[in-house]
C-alpha cells in the first residue's frame, strides 16, 4: 500500500519566522487595500448597486482588487505554507485551482459591471490602454486555469508533460499577477483623472490621496507575493509515494 513520505511530518522550513513575518504583512497589506477600496467607494463615490449607474461601475474597482489580486495571490503562495505540507498535494491542488476559479469569476463580474455602466451611458468600451491590457490579462488566466484544470488536475496528462509545462505554468502565472497589479493602478489613476474635477486630480484631494494609498498598498502587496514565490527554500517539498516496490516512486507534479 503506497505511503506518503510527508505523511511523517514536513520538511522544516529554511528561515520559517520570516516566512511567517511576511506572510503575516502579506495579509495585512492585502486586508488593508481591500478595506481602502470599500472605503474609497462608500465614502468617495456612489456605493454599490446593480443599476446601471455609478454604483454598479464601483464593483469594478472592489472586485478586481478583491478577487483578481488579493485572492489570485494567496492562490499563487498556498502552496508555501509550511502547515499544509502534510495534506495530500492532490488538496492543494484543488485549493489552488479553487481560489482562481473565484478570481476568476469575481473579475468576470467585474467586467460585466464596467460593460453595462458604460453601455447604460452611451461611453465607448474598450477605447484605453487599461482595458485593453485588462481584457488581455482576463483572457489569458482563462486560459492559465483551463490548462491548469486539465494537466495538473485531471489524472490523464503523463508525468513527462506536467514536468515540462510546470516552468511555464509557474512563470505564466506570476506574469499575469504581475500584469494585474499594473493594470490595477492604471485603473485607480484612471478613474480618478476623469472623476475628480473640483478639486482636480492634480490638486491633491482627500480622495487622490487614499487611492494613491491603496496604490502603493497593491505594489506591496504584489511584490510581497511575488518575493514569497520565488524564494526556492519556501517551496513545498517533493511529495513521493513510495509502494510496495522500494524502487517505484511516483513524483506527484
Amino acid at each position: 500500500m503506497a505511503v506518503p513520505a510527508a505523511a511523517h511530518g514536513a520538511r522544516k522550513m529554511e528561515n520559517y519566522g520570516r516566512f511567517l513575518a511576511l506572510l503575516a504583512s502579506t495579509l495585512l497589506v492585502g486586508f488593508l487595500s481591500v478595506i481602502l477600496s470599500l472605503v474609497w467607494v462608500f465614502h468617495y463615490r456612489e456605493g454599490l448597486s446593480w443599476d446601471g449607474g455609478p454604483g454598479e461601475f464601483n464593483w469594478h474597482p472592489v472586485l478586481i482588487i478583491t478577487g483578481f489580486v488579493f485572492i489570485q495571490g494567496i492562490a499563487i503562495i498556498v502552496y508555501r505554507l509550511p502547515w499544509t505540507w502534510k495534506c495530500s498535494k492532490l488538496l492543494m491542488k484543488f485549493i489552488h485551482a479553487g481560489l482562481n476559479t473565484i478570481a476568476m469569476i469575481l473579475a468576470i463580474v467585474s467586467m460585466v459591471a464596467v460593460f453595462e455602466f458604460h453601455n447604460a451611458k452611451n461611453i465607448p468600451n474598450m477605447y484605453s490602454l487599461h482595458s485593453w491590457i485588462g481584457l488581455t490579462a482576463v483572457i489569458f488566466y482563462s486560459l492559465q486555469l483551463f490548462l491548469g484544470f486539465a494537466v495538473f488536475l485531471l489524472p490523464f496528462a503523463p508525468v513527462h508533460l506536467r514536468a515540462a509545462l510546470m516552468p511555464i505554468h509557474i512563470y505564466s502565472g506570476l506574469t499575469i499577477f504581475a500584469t494585474v497589479i499594473a493594470t490595477a493602478l492604471m485603473g485607480i489613476t484612471e478613474k480618478l483623472i476623469f472623476a475628480l474635477n473640483r478639486p482636480a486630480y492634480r490638486e491633491s484631494p482627500p480622495e487622490a490621496n487614499l487611492v494613491n494609498s491603496l496604490g502603493l498598498l497593491l505594489v506591496v502587496f504584489g511584490s510581497l507575493i511575488l518575493w514569497i514565490a520565488s524564494r526556492p527554500h519556501w517551496k513545498r517539498p517533493p511529495y513521493y509515494y513510495t509502494s510496495k516496490f522500494p524502487l517505484v516512486r511516483v513524483l506527484l507534479i
